[in-house]
């Protein structure tokens, strides 16, 4: 039951299997004739409804071949597998049916089971807990009558069946001496490679209280486990009720836990030979027919995101056998949400077991049958199981909510339980708004005024952190389920409406509910609530509901949680730039969102992570914020290249801070589940669509996102997007992308504005004392490293901060930068006597000036506001955002004089508008993250170009690397046209800037963003414009806009007419408008624009 060994047979050999236990190690010897040989089903039943092989060899992957030749299939992998019927074929349902003799695990005979019986009851006798008149029967009970396989016994040691005996009699006599004669037998052991729980419950019915050793064992063994030790399952119920009680409902259910000795522990995530990755108890155990199913369902759920699900009828039976296929580390809570599903529905399990196989699936089978004594209120069983099969892909996007209670005591069903944790979700992030007082306080006050805007600026975060707490909210909620069955019929009243052709396959909202209006909703809720807070909870359910414009909510196999929402709904005060699309995505591991300004529109992806509680509630409260603030700042800096600003931020929930990779997975699968028209019943069935358009999505690498590109390039190419080359940049060369790391494009455009300041000011960079945060181990930071020529005093990073006032050593620096290592490893004897550094981790750190430091971590976090007198160049590089705010930023200023002279801001919001502003009227010339850290965009911009202009072949041609890593020569040429274009646009700007601040003296931070305004609106004009309509001019523009590069490879009228006509008319748009502005600035003379088109006009005739 422990740690077991069960080896591959030896010809002769017993096999020997040796465990510890209680400090005991135990050996049984079984040979390997005691398994017996079973016939396979699909081999030789008649029984079955699959179509009967043809000739005597069947190729084991003939399931994926028949769904493969489905005229009807979608033709590209889907995220989920369900196995939906043939109606036509005999048993009328479709399953397989499985002879009952072939059904699944069979354990090798113990011959040894009369001797040990004995050894058992000589050890009970010998303690006297049990009268020497009952041990008997105590003994027959436990071996004979509560399912448990042979198996238990063949590995067990004698004295720890008789303790476990012991105490289930132990457990009997105290539930006899119950007052309300209560029928409960309670027992568990735990250790850390094995468990055994045995419990009393009624058959069907989920118990909410007690020890819920479902939960335990999921939460310790199966979800908790450390990913190097998985845990396989099995679990019996007694066949007969508990007791002499007639009446009795009650059975045993019996758990035992085994830690898996896999034949290869680190098999290949796609090898499927079940020799290779299956655990070795499994092999010995289960039946020829049941390994079969394993391998079939295997060989599926390998390509696939998502599970997949079969179920099969056991012949001369109403038992159903449910299997279902996930990848490990994609569900968690899903083995006991699959008890309460089915529980919801009227069924019990007999038998249950979790497999686990090394190539990283994890595959639970569980033998359903109607629950005895139950009310004649639950559908046939053939219903309920029909039911429960569409209902696991709902389950396994998230298996256990806030509100799952709910659910488990058959309040609200699962559809309905899971609609109202998503929209407890979106509830936290746009209940807690400004309101109408915080726009009265607005316009009363000064914002030029410092004072007035750092109340305000904290009026602000008061009133998002308080009044409506995730906890209070979900309180609101869980008192009106009334209410949220109304709101989910409305909701899927709208949303689940499909052709007839898909009818049978679609799930049915249950409880069937009385579908209201608007109107009528907003009545029912404020009849039925008991304040003003209340009200505005459930109201946001109808905010929630009318936003919705497209859901894969009723899609048979997904993920994830997908939802695109209109906009329209959030406050202008607080959010005055309209936002054009808005994704909102919820995962069992995450929640996200995907925010755009522009039809077309481009941003990265980024994953936050807490290191704590707290931490989590920050990230959690701060999320949409910080979203839109990046998708703002993309927007800015976005001004002279085709795509609007967008941004994708995924927030992974506190206890699943080592899921990043499933989370952006099912996040990128969800959303592309509204991207893509899929038509196949029951695999893909169309959603309803309220938007009614065509949408694509370009995005990037951002915060631990880099090296996850590659899937999501090959995933969009798996589903069948025919925009996948284009839908990622910054992926690998060998799908034609152009990392920025590699070639520093970030930082070039950084590089300008540094070298601008240097060039205007007739500065010596070598003279120049430089700070920066974000260290030698990231894009930017190694790079900035790499291309200055300054003298750096200081340098802050992940591991803490590295100070020499003589200058850090630019050699050993150089180093950490080219092997992308943090400050942690810098060689401590390059520094001077009056250089030092303080990791994170350190406490009490004396400081060369006698200085001490208490806390490694709070210094690395403020190092940046203290007055060193070393800095002249500050350029962030990396840091949270907000780290210099309005009411930080005042450290930065003393005696109403800057204490840094020049800031070049590379990370994205690293200070605020406000901090900025205060900054510049203390003297200091600070450049914006939206004109500085444009290079990675205007890359990507460009990637995404040569993906949309060259087709397939020419694209693996030109722009991929082949096996060997080698560049395509135009690719290598391309990448320099890239770079030439990044420190064009950047030296434009620059100098538009410095130009328009001598002539008006606006601050910096001011003019990007008019620049950027001025840029945006001629641009959305010029999109729509009769010069559009010209031909000429469109052309000509066209033809300046493009890359050189491309327009001789491929030709202008190719491209023009391979490429979208969205996105070339936001090329023409943007590359107008950004000439146009930066030659003649944000507020330019009426005559200006004639003047710079007449020009234009002449050069294209």
């Amino acid at each position: 039951m422990a740690d077991v060994v069960v080896h591959p047979p030896v010809p002769s050999s017993p096999l020997d299997c040796k465990r510890k236990m209680s400090g005991l190690t135990i050996r049984t010897d079984v040979p390997m004739s005691s398994f017996p040989e079973y016939l396979d089903t699909f081999e030789s039943s008649g029984d079955t409804v699959m179509e009967s092989p043809t000739g005597p060899h069947v190729a084991a992957s003939r399931l994926v071949d028949k769904l493969r030749a489905d005229p009807m299939r979608h033709p590209s992998p889907q995220p989920t597998h369900v196995s939906y019927p043939l109606m036509a074929k005999t048993n009328g349902n479709g399953h397989r049916t499985l002879r009952s003799a072939t059904v699944g695990y069979v354990a090798p005979e113990f011959k040894g089971k009369a001797d040990q019986m004995k050894q058992v009851r000589e050890h009970i006798s010998k303690c006297q807990w049990i009268p020497e008149t009952l041990i008997d029967a105590q003994i027959v009970w436990f071996y004979n009558e509560l399912g448990i396989d042979d198996v238990y016994f063949q590995v067990e040691n004698p004295q720890v069946i008789a303790n476990h005996i012991t105490s289930l009699y132990a457990a009997k006599v105290a539930a006899f001496s119950r007052e309300d004669k209560r029928e409960e037998i309670r027992l568990d052991m735990e250790a850390t490679d094995h468990a055994i729980y045995i419990d009393t419950s009624e058959p069907g019915k989920t118990v909410t209280d007690g020890p819920r050793y479902e939960h335990r064992l999921e939460s310790k063994y199966l979800d908790g486990s450390d990913g190097l030790s998985r845990f396989r399952v099995e679990t019996f119920r007694s066949p007969g009720a508990l007791g002499q009680n007639s009446n009795s409902k009650a059975t045993l259910r019996c758990y035992f836990v085994y830690q898996c000795q896999f034949v290869e522990p680190n098999a290949d995530p796609k090898e499927t030979r079940l020799e290779v990755i299956s655990d070795r108890m499994f092999l010995a155990k289960a039946t020829r027919n049941t390994k079969q199913i394993y391998r079939e369902i295997i060989e599926l759920a390998v390509s696939r995101t998502g599970p997949v699900i079969e179920v099969f009828d056991i012949e001369g039976s109403q038992e159903k056998r449910l299997v279902v296929a996930f990848r490990s580390r994609t569900a968690r809570g899903m083995f006991s949400a699959l008890s309460d599903l089915y529980h919801y529905y009227g069924v019990t399990s007999s038998r249950k077991y979790v497999e686990q196989f090394s190539n990283g699936i994890t595959v639970m089978s569980i033998y359903l049958r109607p629950a005895p004594k139950l009310e004649s209120k639950y559908p046939p069983i053939e219903e309920s199981i029909h039911q429960i099969t569409k209902e696991i892909s709902l389950l396994y996007c998230i298996p256990q909510t806030k509100l799952h209670s709910l659910f488990a005591t058959g309040e609200l069903s699962l559809q309905e339980t899971i609609y109202a944790h998503c929209v407890w979700v979106f509830v936290q992030h746009f209940l807690n708004r400004l309101g109408s007082e915080y726009a009265s306080l607005m316009a009363a006050l000064d914002l030029k005024n410092n004072a007035h805007a750092e109340i305000l600026s904290k009026m602000k975060k008061r009133l998002r952190t308080e009044t409506f707490t995730p906890d209070y909210i979900l309180e609101i909620i869980g008192s009106y389920p009334e209410l949220v069955r109304a709101l989910y019929a409305s909701f899927a009243a709208v949303h689940l409406k499909v052709g007839d052709e898909f009818d049978r396959h679609f799930i049915c909202p249950t409880p069937a509910a009385e579908v209201l209006s608007d109107t009528g909703l907003k009545d029912k809720i404020t009849k039925d609530v008991s304040n003003e807070h209340e009200e505005m909870v459930m109201t946001a359910f109808r905010v929630f509901n009318n936003a919705v414009l497209k859901t894969n909510y009723f899609t048979p196999t997904k993920v994830a949680l997908s939802f695109r929402l209109d906009p329209s709904f959030l406050p202008e005060i607080e959010y005055p730039k309209r936002l054009f699309g808005m994704f909102f995505v919820i995962t069992s591991e995450s929640r996200g969102f995907h925010l755009r300004f522009k039809n077309i529109a481009r941003g990265g992806i980024r994953i936050v992570k807490s290191r704590t509680k707290e931490a989590y509630s920050i990230n959690a409260r701060n999320l949409f914020d910080e979203n839109y603030g990046l998708a703002s700042t993309q927007q800015r800096k976005n001004k002279d290249i085709p795509e609007g600003g967008s941004k994708g931020v995924i927030l992974l929930d506190p206890k699943q801070q080592d899921k990043a990779r499933e989370a952006f997975e099912k996040y990128i699968d969800s959303i592309l589940d509204l991207l893509l028209k899929a038509e196949t019943p029951g695999i893909k069935n169309p959603v309803v669509d309220l938007y009614g358009k065509e949408e694509m999505l370009f995005m990037g690498p951002d915060e631990n996102t880099a090296d996850l590109v590659d899937w999501a390039t090959e995933h969009a190419r798996s589903r069948g997007a025919k925009w996948w080359k284009s839908f990622f940049t910054g992926k690998s060369p060998k799908l034609g992308g152009i990392p920025h790391d590699a070639y520093g494009m970030t930082t070039l455009s950084v590089r300008e504005y540094v070298k601008g300041i240097y060039r205007k000011l007739n500065l010596d960079p070598s003279t120049v004392r430089k700070m920066q945060t974000g260290g030698p181990d990231g894009d930017l930071g190694s790079n900035e490293i790499l291309l200055s020529n300054e003298k750096y005093t200081s340098v802050v990073d992940g591991s803490g901060v590295l100070v020499d006032p003589n200058g850090i050593d630019k050699e050993e620096l150089q180093r950490l930068a080219k092997r992308r290592v943090m400050i942690s490893q810098f060689d401590m004897s390059k520094l001077s006597k009056d250089g030092y550094r303080v990791l994170c981790e350190d406490a009490n750190i004396k400081l060369p000036n006698g200085e001490v430091i208490n806390n490694g971590t709070t210094f690395r976090n403020t190092y940046h506001l203290r007055d060193t007198g070393l800095t002249d160049m500050f350029v962030p590089c990396g840091g949270r955002p907000e780290s210099i705010d309005l009411v930080s930023v005042g450290k930065l200023i003393k005696n109403s004089k800057a204490t840094i002279p020049y800031i070049v801001e590379g990370a994205n919001l690293f200070l605020t508008q406000e901090a900025k502003l205060r900054l510049e009227a203390a003297g200091c010339i600070v450049y914006k993250d939206a004109s500085a850290n444009k290079g990675g965009v205007t890359s990507s911009s460009l990637e995404v170009l040569a993906s949309l202009s060259f087709d397939e072949e020419g694209f693996v041609k030109h722009m991929c690397h082949d096996s060997r890593g080698n560049a395509p020569e135009f690719y290598k040429a391309y990448v320099k046209e890239v770079q030439n274009k990044i420190c064009e646009n950047a030296r434009l700007e620059f100098e538009a800037m410095w130009r328009e601040h001598e002539q008006t003296g606006l601050s910096r931070s001011l003019l990007s963003d008019k620049l950027s305004l001025a840029i945006t609106k001629l641009d959305e004009d010029l999109q729509e414009s009769d010069l559009w309509k010209d031909l000429q001019i469109r052309r000509s523009v066209l033809a300046d806009a493009l890359p050189n590069l491309l327009i001789e490879k491929i030709g202008l009228d190719t491209i023009i007419q391979r490429v979208p006509e969205p996105y070339l008319r936001a090329i023409f748009g943007s590359y107008l408008a950004s000439r146009f502005v930066y030659e003649f600035g944000s507020s330019p003379s009426q005559f200006a624009f004639y003047d710079f088109m007449s020009k234009r006009r002449a050069k294209s005739t």
